[in-house]
């Protein structure tokens, strides 16, 4: 019999909805691609509402920080978004950026981190996510950075809350395989539970990178490091049904996009555009 996680990666596709970054490259994985400037707006700020909501209720920050109640960052407009759906409601999301295949320490998110501004930790910082992007090309796969997580709090601690993190992985492996990093949060054992799926510490010369306090959050953090083709084993098999599911789930782009020759769907599954 089905395990409740196994049940809720078999109908993935009822819940979750992708937004799709400009000028994304689909190449045919998705069957089911909605070009609409409308829905995706709708959709990126019913999302951004939700983690401001979440963000202010834990504390990590305060209600002027969110622009009538939407939590902007600057990755909103570059990255997917997975946003997991409870009817018409955002329950969680996260957003996964990738980057070109160029790109250096200094043009990653985590320049703009806490620990960056140490002048003690700074060097080494950069030092270990270079180790992971000359990686990242030698093997010849991506390199994203994920971020944006919240969760519903009667979602959190659940099989609903665990496969958005299962959806990164299964994410970076349709997109051909990724190594990445991502901020966590030691509130709600964020941290811990992406530890489970595969996560690690960055290392450089013997040194793990420590967690570190976020100001700009109001909490401990930590920088964790994490490869789509190899995740924790008890979840491989979970990850490669969920990369195979996603071809199924509704992508809402805001724009044509490469690869993108299906037909428009109707929106039923979001709800009636709406102009946001």
């Amino acid at each position: 019999m089905p395990t409740v996680l196994e049940r809720h990666v078999a109908s993935v596709h009822e819940r979750l909805v992708l937004l799709a970054p400009p000028g994304a490259s689909v190449s045919g994985a998705f069957n089911r691609v909605v070009v609409s400037a409308i829905e995706h707006r709708h959709l990126l700020r019913q999302m951004q509402r939700f983690r401001g909501s979440v963000y202010m209720n834990d504390g990590a920050i305060q209600p002027h920080e969110a622009i009538d109640g939407l939590h902007r960052t600057p990755e909103d407009g570059r990255s997917w978004h997975l946003l997991m759906l409870d009817g018409a409601d955002v329950s969680g999301c996260a957003w996964y950026m990738e980057h070109a295949r160029d790109a250096g320490p200094e043009r990653l998110r985590v320049e703009n981190c806490a620990l960056a501004r140490l002048d003690e930790w700074r060097h080494k910082l950069f030092a270990a996510v270079q180790t992971e992007l000359i990686r990242a090309r030698h093997e010849r796969v991506g390199f994203a950075e994920v971020g944006g997580w919240a969760v519903a709090p009667e979602k959190r601690n659940t099989a609903e809350g665990l496969v958005l993190a299962l959806a990164t992985y299964a994410l970076g492996r349709l997109m051909g395989g990724v190594l990445g990093l991502t901020t966590a949060t030691r509130r709600h054992a964020s941290a811990t539970i992406l530890r489970r799926l595969g996560g690690s510490s960055l290392e450089i010369g013997g040194d793990r990178v420590p967690s570190y306090y976020e100001p700009r959050y109001r909490c401990e953090m930590e920088l964790l490091r994490f490869d789509s083709r190899a995740p924790t084993g008890r979840y491989s098999a979970l990850i490669e049904a969920l990369r195979v599911k996603l071809s199924d789930v509704m992508v809402v782009a805001g724009e044509s996009i490469a690869g993108d020759e299906g037909p428009q769907l109707d929106l039923e599954l979001c709800g009636a555009p709406h102009a946001a």
